[in-house]
């Protein structure tokens, strides 16, 4: 992209139907993906409402409400979206670094989000580029959303942590022990050419990766070739 992003955050209605629009680009649907009104109210109460934007056009979004992690305040990271052109720009990490700096000023010790485990490349960036620690497998957290990313699966998700302060990076290396959870190349077309087998996916990452997280084991990876990293009692 030929244009400088800035991260911007919203406060006026026009702003923030702007958003609602580009929410809808992203995730395929006519449906508001967050309404205007949901983001004014939590924008007024002390909430996170903003955009990436390139030149005069928004080319991403991010909403996100106060919440606890852990006992302590945290910003829950609620939708967060790029336009096609975006994604390779590094305005996703730029989102998240605002949204970590955000937080920190606003006294919250943890950014919290959550993703769909089969997503390579949300699980990558998330776990080895941010360092965000994985937290908690949620099984069909959301239910079903009528989309064009999510439409005919069960929306399992993972949550992870992001401390607002200190380095953002794992606390040690995974190792040559770690088990190994392969994820699918890309889940977003398997479920339009392969409903069945995206299905066994989503129940074999469940059983593998959720099974374990739920028996005390720890993400300490992801792999470049697509697998989650775990070991027990790290």
């Amino acid at each position: 992209m030929s244009d400088e992003i800035e991260i911007r955050l919203l406060t006026t209605v026009e702003e923030m139907t702007a958003m609602e629009r580009v929410l809808q680009q992203i995730w395929g649907t006519s449906t508001p993906i967050v309404g205007v009104e949901i983001m004014r109210a939590v924008s007024h109460g002390g909430g996170y409402v903003a955009a990436a934007v390139a030149g005069t056009q928004m080319v991403g979004a991010s909403f996100g409400f106060l919440a606890r992690h852990r006992g302590e305040p945290a910003l829950h990271s609620h939708v967060t979206g790029l336009l096609p052109g975006a994604r390779q720009a590094g305005v996703g990490r730029a989102i998240k670094l605002h949204q970590r700096t955000w937080a920190h000023e606003h006294d919250l010790a943890w950014l919290t989000w959550t993703f769909d485990p089969l997503v390579r490349r949300n699980a990558w960036f998330n776990i080895e580029v941010l360092g965000a620690r994985v937290e908690e497998y949620l099984v069909d957290f959301y239910g079903p959303i009528d989309d064009a990313l999510n439409a005919g699966d069960e929306t399992d998700r993972l949550l992870v942590a992001w401390p607002t302060s200190g380095e953002a990076v794992r606390e040690r290396p995974p190792s040559s022990l770690a088990v190994e959870v392969p994820t699918p190349e890309d889940i977003t077309a398997l479920r339009r050419t392969d409903h069945h087998l995206a299905a066994e996916w989503r129940h074999e990452v469940r059983r593998a990766l959720g099974g374990r997280l739920e028996h005390g084991w720890s993400v300490t990876g992801f792999s470049r070739d697509g697998a989650y990293l775990l070991e027990e009692g790290a």
